[in-house]
């Protein structure tokens, strides 16, 4: 009987010592992950705090910036005018979206009306653009081009150049 009992005793010996064993793993784990979160968790918080901080200083220089670039509507001391942003879908591939930023230098004072005029004709034409045709260099320079013949149509020469801020294709 005292080998049945030794015999018995070692699979409830060999139990108890794994799920020990299994036990000090589970909480040598919770602690070192604890104490790695905590060393990694200050800097995630530091960085959204330097993110927030970095927001709030881009945006504080996009307003002096707004403010010190170019008026909208120009004065005649300097004959520009800064139309809105264009944002549209290119002919093909119609997912291909366009943000073209233009400036219009008038020969004279600046007319609001022909202004306006010209954005929407601008807007018209890009449309009608694939994204072959804008490819590369040679294309974007035919697109200047062909902006500016249309800007000289529609402003009958009171603009004598079209300056381009942005063009993005995404």
């Amino acid at each position: 009987m005292a080998e049945t009992e030794t015999a018995g005793g070692q699979p409830k010996k060999a139990t108890i010592m794994t799920i020990v064993g299994l036990a000090v793993l589970t909480l040598l784990g919770a602690g070192g992950g604890w104490v790695v979160g905590d060393m990694v968790a200050p800097s995630i918080k530091g960085a959204e705090q330097a993110e927030q901080a970095k927001a709030a200083r881009d945006e504080a220089a996009q307003k002096k910036e707004g403010e010190a670039g170019l008026p909208r509507i120009s004065t005649e001391a300097n004959n520009i005018v800064q139309l809105e942003p264009i944002t549209t879908n290119l002919a093909y591939p119609s997912e291909s979206l366009v943000r073209l930023e233009v400036a219009l230098l008038f020969n004279g004072p600046p007319d609001v009306k022909v202004a306006e005029d010209v954005h929407q004709d601008i807007l018209a034409y890009v449309r009608t653009v694939s994204l072959q045709q804008i490819e590369g260099p040679r294309g974007f320079e035919y697109l200047k081009d062909d902006i500016q013949e249309r800007v000289d149509l529609r402003a009958q020469g009171r603009v004598s150049k079209v300056m381009f801020r942005t063009f993005v294709v995404e």
